[in-house]
């Protein structure tokens, strides 16, 4: 049975021992132990408060960059607008130079067409006027080929004139 009932002896200086290795800890072990495991906490927390920041940093960020997507959106959407009617303008003022070219392209047409109808008026009543002259040369030629004729058409050309 001593094998399991120790001697007083043993007790005594295994307290003695424990006491010392207990001190010696105490003093110079557990606070390095404390010491790191606070150290390790704060480095913990300070990770936890990172990670926190860096999720706050990453919200702001995705939020931000959904508000400048969405002022993108804006502005192209905008832009698109713009360029529509820019097209629309162009277009509208496309149409009214060329009916504008097209009216002045007519109007000078039409002077044209006016100008070449009084030419063949004037050159119908100079063929007129040169075929009139000819028939009539060849009637008074053969009207005074006597000179009793010729004598009468003098006198009464200049009774005409003196009435006048």
């Amino acid at each position: 049975m001593e094998l399991f009932t120790p001697d007083f002896g043993l007790v005594f200086w295994m307290f003695i021992a424990f006491a010392v290795l207990f001190v010696v800890l105490a003093i110079w072990g557990w606070p390095v132990i404390l010491k790191n495991m606070d150290a390790r906490a704060d480095t913990i927390d300070n990770g936890v408060e990172y990670a926190r920041q860096a999720k706050e940093q990453l919200d702001n960020a995705r939020a931000e960059a959904s508000k400048y997507m969405e002022e993108a959106r804006q502005r192209q959407a905008e832009m698109l607008r713009e360029a529509a009617q820019m097209k629309t303008q162009i277009i509208e003022e496309a149409k009214n130079e060329a009916s504008l070219e097209a009216q002045k392209v007519m109007d000078a047409a039409k002077v044209s067409i006016e100008q070449s109808r009084k030419e063949a008026e004037l050159q119908f009543r100079n063929e007129v006027s040169k075929f009139s002259i000819e028939i009539a040369e060849k009637m008074v030629r053969r009207q005074m080929k006597t000179d009793a004729a010729q004598k009468e058409l003098v006198n009464k050309l200049l009774d005409e004139i003196e009435k006048n």
